[in-house]
């Protein structure tokens, strides 16, 4: 799958907007996948986690993680792709940590899958629960890398779209954007 077929899928399904937008960041974006609108159709999930599982099976994962909630559709998808079994972490007093009665064994080779990337504070915060179990995460898969690939997680990275999405801190917004309500569709 090409990175302007997958931007078609989510065009299709309403799920590629357009506006002022709030990200999870904090930071302030004029574009915003809202990824749950594309992964509610079962064939469009295939077709992302098909095209996502190919580009890093080469990395042989055992398991695939995903950050909840983001990343559980496309994550488990990915994972039934590959094979392999699949866990997620969960915030738990706005910290992310498995629950659940997941374990990661020491030397666990896992992948980390996430549906939208800007600045990766929760793919960061599933690697580290990873490491700190003494798993290896031998990569990360993303729908989208709004970092245009700039993004270093430490780890190799394979996205099926990368765009450089422009943003903005709150304080530094362009007078198209001060003008435009925002909104924040992410989840919390």
């Amino acid at each position: 799958m090409t990175s302007a077929q997958a931007i078609e899928l989510f065009k299709q399904s309403g799920a590629l907007l357009e506006g002022h937008f709030i990200l999870r960041s904090g930071l302030h974006s004029r574009q915003f996948f809202q990824c749950a609108l594309a992964l509610q159709h079962m064939p469009t999930v295939e077709k992302f986690g098909s095209a996502l599982a190919e580009t890093i099976r080469s990395f042989s994962p055992e398991t695939v993680i995903a950050p909840a909630m983001g990343g559980l559709v496309i994550g488990q998808e990915v994972a039934r792709q590959l094979g392999c079994r699949f866990i997620f972490a969960e915030k738990e007093e706005g910290k992310l940590v498995l629950r659940r009665g997941f374990k990661i064994r020491p030397g666990e080779r896992c992948l980390i899958v996430e549906d939208v990337v800007t600045k990766g504070g929760r793919v960061m915060e599933t690697l580290e629960i990873v490491r700190s179990l003494g798993g290896n995460p031998v990569a990360v898969a993303m729908l989208v890398d709004r970092s245009d690939g700039t993004l270093n997680l430490g780890v190799p990275t394979s996205s099926l779209i990368r765009l450089q999405v422009e943003t903005f801190p709150p304080d530094q917004l362009p007078p198209d954007l001060l003008l435009t309500p925002a909104m924040k569709p992410g989840s919390k």
